[in-house]
């Protein structure tokens, strides 16, 4: 049994299926996820888990070169996100570009636009 990191069994084995430049969704609980793009559903009521506790625990485990985020995305979002370049895109065409993600996280949350695509890097 692993002793830290991420225990979700799922959402560990499609990290470690990470490459460079692979994209990742978090999300709120609300975004459409378009047929075909595997979700790791960790919603479990409204509100938990938090957009923050996921993005905290992913960040911790994998390199992010790059984001993605709708330029309706709350400063509350972006502030998690202080040192990791970015990229706005208004909302609806965030949504398109989910369909190219390797998977999305879908989250608790409940805070309107809370959603980021996360650009894979590498630690080298």
């Amino acid at each position: 049994m692993r002793r830290s990191g991420i225990l979700h069994a799922e959402l560990a084995g499609r990290i470690n299926r990470l490459g460079h430049t692979d994209t990742i969704v978090i999300a709120d609980c609300g975004l459409p996820v378009p047929a075909g793009v595997p979700v790791v559903d960790l919603a479990l009521v409204s509100g938990i888990p938090r957009f923050a506790e996921v993005l905290d625990a992913y960040l911790a485990e994998v390199v992010v070169e790059g984001v993605t985020l709708a330029a309706e995305t709350p400063g509350e979002v972006r502030s998690l996100l202080p040192d990791v370049p970015r990229t706005e895109v208004p909302h609806e065409e965030l949504k398109k570009q989910v369909a190219g993600a390797a998977f999305v996280i879908r989250t608790g949350e409940t805070t309107p636009y809370a959603n980021v695509i996360l650009h894979s890097g590498v630690p080298f």
